[in-house]
């Protein structure tokens, strides 16, 4: 029999039970969907975490004094070992720099600011040196960000966030208006690109001001955080290195001492990302996957049935000519294309639902290429591989006890 024929048997036979077909085919169409959608939500969140969470900047990464905690005994630790970071720090990393492009600093507190009778509450206030502009991934939407000369002369000029804007100026320039920053008058000289949010938390809800004038205001006491850019993306690992050298020397710690500082960067914390939620995702892929073998076996145990239902067919097929072979062939491609149909029709409900979770709960999925064509190849295998035994078994019986059965 040649391979269309079979195809063609195969067909027919399937179209002739539809509502049977169909529901033997429910197990692998939701199996493939979960597989898909829970792959596509796996790989949305790494892109996510990648693109909003762990982009710090171009070619850039962040010294400060914890560096990344996993535990509060960790967090504990780390806060009575280790130094506050300083602004002889941040100069002495600026000071000889050959891997490092630029080094700007930071300090933050949540505040309240206030225009006219408005009051946004728990607003991101952070104060920076000027060439944060280089460096951060905040964009100046209109105006422009703090300058050095602001800094140098600590003057009460901020750079608002999108929420700010929308919370007080709607429809309003703001540029040149005053807000109140924990009850002192400061004029905006800027605001920024809305950046929306991570995870539901918005992003947008802050106000930067210059560090110098930060400190006028809340003292010199706490730790900065620096945010240091490479000359290149290949360079990083070498900056990383000049970095550790300066505040090492500084803080006159032996060769066997541990650093009393920390250090994250974008590939920090995607390996941390990858140590918390790859176990997370293997589990969860390995788990859905059960489903798709509970597919083959309600597929077999439908083959077993039409094999029954179909016992007088066969023998008049095998009293034309029919060999064991052509019958196994054709309920092989029965079993294949009823498990390929299930596997397309689970791509098409994994498509939707992933939209559906993106449209309702803002949560990235993306639809992985090599994932897809992997769920409908291992649906086609799993229907091959569970039509074997019943097309066996068709293939062997014997055409004159087929011949008899009613």
């Amino acid at each position: 029999m040649k391979f269309l024929e079979a195809l063609s048997l195969a067909t027919s036979a399937i179209k002739a039970h539809k509502l049977r077909s169909f529901l033997t085919l429910l197990g692998i169409i939701f199996g493939v969907a979960v597989v898909i959608v829970v792959v596509s939500l796996i790989e949305g969140f790494n892109k996510y975490f990648e693109e909003k969470i762990s982009d710090l900047g171009s070619n850039a990464f962040v010294v400060d004094k914890m560096g990344i905690i996993t535990s509060m005994q960790e967090w504990m630790d780390k806060n009575k070992k280790n130094k506050d970071i300083k602004i002889e720090d941040y100069e002495a990393i600026r000071a000889n720099p050959i891997y490092v492009k630029d080094a700007a600093a930071m300090k933050r507190r949540r505040i309240t600011i206030k225009y006219d009778t408005k009051i946004l509450q728990d607003v991101l206030l952070m104060g920076v040196t000027a060439n944060m502009a280089n460096i951060d991934t905040i964009k100046v939407e209109q105006g422009q960000y703090i300058t050095e000369d602001e800094d140098r002369r600590a003057q009460n000029v901020c750079f608002i966030g999108y929420e700010a804007v929308k919370q007080f100026f709607l429809g309003v320039d703001p540029i040149g208006r005053e807000i109140k920053i924990d009850g002192r008058p400061f004029r905006i000289v800027g605001y920024a690109q809305e950046i929306g949010t991570v995870m539901g938390n918005p992003r947008d809800n802050f106000v930067i001001i210059p560090l110098s004038t930060y400190q006028k205001m809340y003292g010199t006491r706490g730790s900065l955080s620096l945010k240091v850019q490479a000359v290149s993306q290949e360079a990083i690992p070498a900056a990383q290195d000049e970095v550790r050298v300066a505040l090492r020397t500084r803080r006159h710690l032996k060769y066997h001492d541990d650093d009393n500082f920390g250090i994250v960067s974008a590939e920090a914390l995607n390996n941390m990302r990858d140590k918390i939620f790859g176990t997370i995702g293997i589990v969860a892929v390995g788990v859905t996957s059960i489903s798709l073998v509970v597919g083959g076996i309600v597929i077999m145990n439908m083959m077993l049935v039409s094999v029954t239902e179909r016992t007088k067919e066969i023998g008049i097929r095998k009293s034309l000519g029919a060999r064991r072979g052509d019958i196994l062939k054709q309920f092989l491609a029965e079993s294949t294309i009823l498990s390929l149909f299930g596997g397309l029709a689970g791509v098409a409900l994994a498509f939707g639902l992933s939209q559906l979770v993106t449209a309702l709960f803002s949560f990235p999925t993306t639809l992985p290429l090599f994932w897809t064509i992997m769920a409908l190849t291992v649906s086609a295998s799993i229907g091959l591989f569970f039509g074997i035994y019943p097309a066996m078994k068709a293939a062997k019986l014997d055409p004159i006890q087929a011949l008899r059965a009613e």
